[in-house]
């Protein structure tokens, strides 16, 4: 009883869908009053669908200053092995690193590869164009939801988060197994932590090694986060308007970065951007922090509002959304091609 009560509670649990069904008359209000389905595709002009979902990542990186986040190439599943080896050697990305889907989300088919080995086991099951990624060393990922409105200068950050993989501390006493049981995002993911950990699941883990469960540092993947917003001042939304008007027309979504400090973030040092996504990010600050489900409603129809804002004024511009058909037919093939990438993300390790 108890466990049904805690489901039922903890909203921040709940399925994407069930969290955001309540809010369906407003987005349908929006379709509405634009004359459009697809309102939200000119937000950002220059990014496929403006970023709802199913952009690619290159498309994002190519529009990147390229000192402004890892070196990173893209892969064919039909590319030979050898040819990646050679890739990562003359572009000295080195081991471990990253890999991840050129159209993504979520955390699916992301990994950190620790060897070659590793790597020519992805590659001979991923069944898309993936991302190879030099693995960033910074001590710190957050993200910045940032909002400029076209005829502005000058943005707004609107969350700072501190995002924290899912990991476990050892104690030199309890096994990887009895450490993920007691942990209160690992415990509800078992079978799925056994399968990529399977290798240490039965070993004790010394004291005080931090051991990392996925280094996907999204909500749904056990993540957790700490609200910065304490942390959002002037000095900060100048580094994300530089960034944004390098990008040009880049104007709603949110940045995934790693960096030294939030200190020399602010000062625009020490950082490198691992992606950024369009109108379809979520103002993630609203998990972990303290929300109650009707200030985090709160705060996504604040967002929203602001999404509309900005995808009319740009729609009054000259970037009409998209029609309804291009839209739908987008749709159709992400879907596609997410289930493939979903039915590969259980099975590779």
């Amino acid at each position: 009883m108890k466990k049904i009560i805690k489901k039922i509670t903890h909203w921040e649990a709940w399925p994407f869908n069930l969290i955001y069904a309540p809010l369906a008359p407003f987005w349908i209000y929006y379709m509405l009053r634009s004359g459009s389905v697809w309102f939200f595709t000119p937000s950002n002009p220059k990014i496929t669908f403006g970023g709802l979902e199913g952009e690619p990542k290159k498309e994002m990186y190519d529009l990147l200053p390229v000192h402004l986040y890892p070196t990173t190439f893209n892969v064919l599943p039909t590319n030979h092995f050898t040819t990646i080896i050679q890739q990562i050697e003359s572009l000295q990305i080195g081991f471990p690193l990253i890999v991840k889907p050129e159209v993504g989300g979520q955390g699916i088919l992301f990994r950190k590869i620790d060897h070659p080995a590793q790597l020519e086991d992805y590659h001979a099951q991923v069944p898309v164009e993936y991302i190879v990624q030099k693995m960033v060393q910074y001590p710190m990922e957050v993200s910045v939801f940032y909002i400029r409105h076209p005829k502005e200068e000058k943005g707004i950050v609107t969350g700072f988060l501190h995002k924290i993989p899912m990991q476990v501390v050892g104690d030199g006493k309890r096994t990887l197994e009895q450490l993920v049981q007691h942990h209160p995002k690992g415990s509800t993911r078992m079978e799925e932590l056994y399968k990529k950990h399977a290798a240490r699941w039965n070993e004790i883990i010394p004291a005080d090694e931090k051991y990392v469960l996925s280094y996907a540092a999204n909500h749904n993947r056990g993540a957790h986060f700490v609200d910065l917003k304490d942390h959002i001042d002037e000095s900060l939304a100048i580094v994300f308007d530089e960034i944004s008007h390098n990008i040009n027309d880049f104007f709603y979504g949110r940045y995934d970065i790693m960096c030294e400090s939030i200190e020399k973030l602010k000062q625009g040092k020490g950082y490198l951007i691992l992606e950024y996504n369009g109108c379809g990010a979520e103002p993630n600050h609203i998990y972990d922090t303290g929300y109650s489900l009707i200030n985090a409603y709160r705060e996504i129809l604040k967002h929203w509002k602001a999404l509309y804002s900005i995808s009319n004024y740009n729609a009054a511009n000259g970037h009409k959304p998209w029609p309804l058909f291009k839209g739908l037919s987008f749709l159709r093939e992400t879907r596609k091609l997410f289930k493939v990438m979903r039915n590969a993300d259980k099975v590779i390790v």
